[in-house]
């Protein structure tokens, strides 16, 4: 193989028992991916067009869908063509775009949380307040900074690494992930430096400012009446089983996944599947479910004839 980035090609070794059981591995994933996109799809719908859903907190719960859909149109392509293959490749190429799409989208959902905290934050805290703080042109800037943010520092690593001399052409893994940098020969001092200063800026940074906000509402939502804590209640639980959901997801890749030990080829797969499957279709069920304004609209869609 030539060491050129158009033409060296990455043995996808992260699939179990791929030649037995493909078609059906193809069917099941296809359809978890059209659930993704119409799931996600239906609430974004909802909230678009029905005016009282268009508030600061459900256009941050849109964004947080759509950003699913992108996550799973990154992925979810190239898994279909490799289980109807009977050889697993990628290009380097296309895995160094697969690892920008991953992390730049997976930092956004970090940064879209912590926005929807702040929101949370300033509306059962600072009611009054509310109005003023959380205008348009706010939530404007809060979600092109959630995704330009990540974007431009994910950038960085995915340039330079560009041109990275390959010893390696097997990915252990399904997707190009943090198992990516196994594939160079010589791993940069700086750019491992680098990569903890953007995990810090796009995970830890915006976890730790959501735990602030969480408890600063839990506070004084105990010290408020009965419907403050409902409230409270209501619309924070929602978010934090997202949070601690893919909090988990993450763990895993940003963590294990770099540790040296050789994790079974059943495990990485069954992992891997969990964080772009599980996570993706959990978002909808959660917020369908626990948003009262958004379930009262999933009913009246879904059954017209009753009265809500």
């Amino acid at each position: 193989m030539e060491n050129k980035l158009n033409t060296t090609y990455i043995i996808v070794d992260g699939y179990v028992e791929m030649t037995k059981y493909r078609y059906l591995y193809f069917v099941i994933m296809f359809t978890a991916y059209i659930l993704i996109i119409c799931s996600n799809s239906t609430i974004v719908y909802l909230i678009w067009i029905h005016q009282n859903l268009h508030e600061p907190m459900y256009i941050f719960i849109a964004a947080l869908l759509i950003n699913a859909v992108l996550f799973s149109t990154v992925i979810y392509p190239k898994l279909f063509i490799d289980f109807l293959s009977e050889k697993q490749i990628i290009s380097y190429s296309a895995c160094l775009f697969q690892y920008f799409m991953f992390y730049s989208l997976g930092g956004s959902e970090f940064l879209l949380l912590a926005a929807m905290a702040y929101d949370r934050y300033v509306s059962i805290c600072k009611p009054l307040q509310y109005p003023t703080i959380m205008r348009r042109t706010t939530v404007r800037m809060f979600l092109v900074l959630a995704w330009l943010v990540p974007a431009c520092q994910v950038a960085v690593p995915a340039v330079l690494n560009a041109d990275k001399t390959l010893c390696n052409f097997t990915l252990k893994g399904i997707i190009c992930n943090s198992t990516f940098y196994k594939l160079h020969c010589v791993t940069s001092i700086v750019l491992n430096i680098y990569g903890l200063v953007v995990f810090a800026n796009i995970v830890i940074f915006p976890v730790l400012f959501i735990l602030f906000t969480y408890i600063r509402i839990f506070i004084i939502s105990y010290r408020s009446c009965r419907e403050v804590r409902k409230k409270a209640a209501q619309t924070c639980l929602p978010h934090l089983l997202v949070l601690i959901n893919f909090s988990c997801s993450s763990a895993y890749d940003v963590l294990l996944l770099r540790m040296e030990t050789d994790f079974p080829k059943t495990v990485r797969f069954i992992m891997t599947l969990q964080m772009i499957l599980y996570h993706p279709l959990f978002n909808p069920i959660i917020y369908g479910l626990k948003m009262k304004e958004i379930y009262k609209h999933l009913k009246s869609l879904f059954c017209p004839g009753k009265i809500i």
